[in-house]
């Protein structure tokens, strides 16, 4: 019994059923509404539709009207095509990365949800000297982008937060080097 767990009642044999950890559970279209809580012990993933009208909370006991997570999480940091426009698509993830192969374009991005928050880190390839220019939507102190870092292998970061599909905060942390 100690891999395998019971079911549900089956009216047809009047049983309580097991099913063994390796067949899985699948519990699309069942209808679960208004369960207090879900305990998962191990690893679970969550797939399909959500209901953006309710909430998940993983391992909270807050009431949360999005997705909250008590603890560690990670976004993956996505790697931005280098090309004379780059368009981040910010519906793939929060955090990007690009190495400029020459003097670019930071378009205005696609795919925003306002509230989103990441950043954007910008490399400069073995050469250097690449300008970036910024698109219009990326608002910075005082309405100006800042100079990026042009030395040879320099990373600088965009930190950004989405108020509307117009205008996302940022913030330019220049020159990143390791402290020695």
């Amino acid at each position: 019994m100690a891999n395998r767990f019971p079911l549900i009642f089956n009216s047809s044999s009047n049983q309580i059923q097991e099913l063994a950890n390796s067949e899985g559970l699948d519990l699309s279209g069942c209808g679960i509404k208004d369960a207090a809580s879900i305990n998962v012990v191990g690893y679970c993933t969550i797939t399909g539709a959500v209901n953006t009208n309710n909430s998940v909370g993983v391992n909270t006991t807050s009431s949360p009207s999005k997705f909250y997570v008590d603890g560690n999480s990670a976004s993956n940091v996505v790697t931005l095509t280098d090309g004379v426009t780059i368009t981040p698509d910010f519906s793939q993830g929060n955090n990007f990365t690009v190495v400029l192969g020459g003097n670019r374009t930071l378009a205005n991005p696609t795919g925003i949800t306002t509230g989103q928050t990441g950043v954007i880190y910008i490399v400069q390839d073995g050469t250097g000297s690449r300008t970036l220019g910024i698109g219009s939507h990326f608002h910075f102190s005082g309405g100006t982008a800042p100079t990026f870092t042009t030395s040879a292998n320099a990373v600088d970061a965009i930190a950004f937060s989405v108020r509307s599909s117009t205008s996302i905060f940022s913030n330019a942390i220049l020159d990143i080097k390791a402290t020695s």
